[in-house]
């Protein structure tokens, strides 16, 4: 499956516009990592792209990915890909252990905290985010509560990279793509 091709799927299954974003948001996350390590780009683009695309159908525990697996099989996408969607979920019994499953869940949670912290930013661009500020929103339980700061320091932890360097990494990959994520913002604004 072509990358363009899993974004058709996605847009057949996911309608909102903000679920559309996290999964280019992901996208933007491991596809770099996929640059950095090596691998196929375009592989790890599909798997991050599809890894919430039943989300709207099955928005619960443990319906989700689980019923959306057989879909992405019926559909050809390839088991290495089901098989890191399945393991994005820790629920699903399916252990993280290739590179391509521990990096989807190192950033999936990670986009979306970043998103979160990018929009409370005065010019809500993914340009101004710092580490620092990230850090310090993640200590605060009510910003963003339902991003998972557990996943967050696990992802990083199975991935094998420090957090501040995880951080980063991502946010350098988000900002590449911020006009497709709407992160763009204001730019040239001031604010902290």
């Amino acid at each position: 499956m072509t990358r363009d091709q899993a974004w058709e799927l996605l847009c057949e299954f996911t309608k909102s516009d903000s679920l559309r974003k996290h999964a280019l948001a992901v996208e933007a996350c491991v596809a770099a990592y996929a640059r950095h390590f090596g691998e196929d780009e375009q592989r790890w683009a599909v798997a991050a792209l599809l890894h919430d695309f039943d989300y709207e159908m099955h928005p619960t525990a443990p319906d989700h990915p689980l019923k959306g697996e057989p879909i992405l099989a019926e559909r050809g996408v390839d088991s290495e890909i089901r098989r890191a969607i399945l393991s994005h979920a820790s629920y699903s019994g399916v252990p993280r252990q290739s590179r391509l499953e521990k990096t989807l869940f190192a950033c999936d949670e990670l986009a979306g905290f970043l998103t979160a912290a990018t929009y409370v930013k005065p010019t809500r661009s993914v340009h101004d985010l710092e580490v620092a500020s990230v850090r310090k929103k993640m200590k605060d339980k009510s910003f963003a509560r339902a991003v998972s700061r557990e996943d967050i320091l696990n992802g990083a932890a199975e991935l094998g990279v420090d957090l501040d360097e995880h951080i980063a990494f991502c946010i350098r990959a988000m900002q590449e793509r911020a006009p497709a994520l709407g992160l763009e913002g204001v730019r040239g604004q001031t604010g902290g």
